[in-house]
């Protein structure tokens, strides 16, 4: 049984160039037609079927752009490449958002035509994963959800570089996945870096790997995270915490598709599809002068906004059964239900922490719950520090009205100066304290552990 050979439509006005192309397209085992203005090239589309198009952006009638818009509406399966002049990457980057799959800078490399090439046809020849997992992994059906996940379907097919924002917990990550699990990627690593959590005189290290004997410390080689997306994603979260240095380096990383591991001078090819994401203001970032424009341009291609959880209605209490059943399952007890005060109750919350501090929310009213349903005040009462006797301390307030050190964090220690405060005045008799915090023993002993005051007091 013999393979088809793929079939390419070549866009370009140089005929010199067409018929180079052409010659190594057939050295590669592509049959190549060409045509040399758009006109040509819609004539060439309505007749014949193809699996990838390459096409320059500067042609005589139309702009190259046009060209990739017209295949993106009329022939959404077609992967669209575009030929770049050097130092042209602006009309690249619009090309990309226009709906074109990748670019290559010309003069064109044998190497990196045949690579890409590869890229676009497993693209469209290779099955995606299940139906439907984008409704698994992103719940919701109010409408900004569902225009987000059309949004992810037509960016995962693309090579473009991802930018993700929105408030701290609306699920950058989860969208981040969903877009490595729609692509032809996804059987290749996806890597997740939070740049925020990284000491910076590490971070160096652990993106682009080092040689052992590079530094003190450095007792062998070590891969970096980069290297170790080679074929898949490289998802860098809050990469507005990357040091100005630090965003040196990895611009020419994203757009040589090289890195240098510490200690070495030789530099290794790697293919990655970079998605990033933070919760802070980029532009204004840009603007003081604490993040690089021209990694800004690289990175913010195809953005997508998240939206808030209060902004998206019904989708919380979609959310809160499956948080409900995910961990009731997890933790091996009966589903419980939200009683209808409970549910009027959390589609009326502000969630400053978006869907982490739902999902947050639910785990302490199950662990609260003795009862097969759930009530308004299991959901509450850990958010209503100003019952109690306590009072804040002057260095919690600040001229904001959110605490600095986030909601959540905030949260759990104001419920752990409550329960201490509890057990002191029980004489660490946690019987007593439970009492005394309207809880069950059990969810009691569960914080306990939780915050580490599981002691043999009473």
């Amino acid at each position: 049984m013999t393979t088809q050979q793929p079939h390419i439509l070549l866009v370009d006005d140089e005929v010199d160039l067409c018929m180079l192309l052409q010659m190594s397209l057939k050295r590669m085992g592509m049959r190549c037609d060409t045509a040399h203005t758009v006109a040509q090239a819609k004539q060439l589309l309505q007749t014949h079927t193809y699996q990838v198009c390459l096409t320059d952006l500067n042609l005589p009638d139309q702009d190259g752009i046009q060209l990739v818009q017209y295949i993106s509406e009329h022939y959404p399966t077609l992967p669209v490449a575009v030929l770049t002049a050097y130092g042209n990457m602006e009309l690249a980057i619009s090309a990309l958002k226009s709906g074109a799959f990748d670019f290559v800078s010309k003069p064109i490399d044998a190497a990196s035509l045949k690579q890409l090439l590869d890229k676009a046809l497993v693209n469209t020849t290779q099955p995606h994963v299940e139906k439907g997992i984008e409704h698994r992994l992103l719940i919701g059906e109010s409408d900004s959800i569902q225009a987000l996940r059309c949004t992810i379907q037509k960016v995962a097919r693309t090579q473009a570089p991802v930018f993700i924002t929105g408030e701290s917990g609306t699920g950058k990550e989860v969208v981040a996945k969903l877009i490595h699990q729609l692509s032809h990627r996804k059987d290749a690593a996806f890597i997740a870096i939070n740049c925020g959590a990284i000491p910076a005189e590490l971070i160096e290290s652990e993106l682009f790997g080092h040689k052992k004997g590079s530094f003190t410390g450095a007792n062998q080689d070590k891969l970096g995270l980069i290297q170790s997306a080679d074929g898949g994603s490289l998802f860098l979260d809050e990469v507005a915490e990357l040091p100005l240095s630090m965003q040196v380096k990895l611009l020419r990383a994203v757009q040589e598709k090289k890195i240098r591991p510490v200690g070495t001078d030789h530099e290794i090819p790697v293919d990655f599809r970079i998605i990033s994401a933070t919760h802070q203001n980029l532009e204004k970032l840009v603007q003081n002068g604490e993040f690089r424009q021209d990694l800004f341009f690289r990175l913010h291609v195809m953005n997508i906004r998240l939206p808030p959880l209060r902004d998206r209605g019904q989708d919380i209490l979609l959310l809160a059964d499956h948080f409900m059943q995910k961990i009731c399952t997890a933790w091996n007890i009966p589903p419980k239900q939200f009683s209808l005060q409970a549910k009027q109750w959390l589609l009326q919350q502000p969630y400053l922490g978006n869907v982490r501090e739902l999902h947050n929310m639910i785990e302490r009213a199950i662990t609260l719950c003795d009862s097969n349903i759930i009530e308004q005040d299991n959901l509450s009462t850990m958010l209503m520090p100003q019952t109690t006797s306590q009072t804040v301390e002057p260095e919690a307030q600040s001229s904001s009205k959110f605490p600095e050190e986030g909601l959540e964090i905030y949260l759990e220690s104001v419920e752990k100066k409550i329960i201490i405060e509890a057990l002191e005045q029980t004489h660490w008799n946690r019987t007593m304290a439970a009492k005394k915090l309207k809880m069950s023993f059990r969810s009691l002993r569960y914080r306990l552990k939780k915050f580490g005051l599981d002691t043999d007091k009473d």
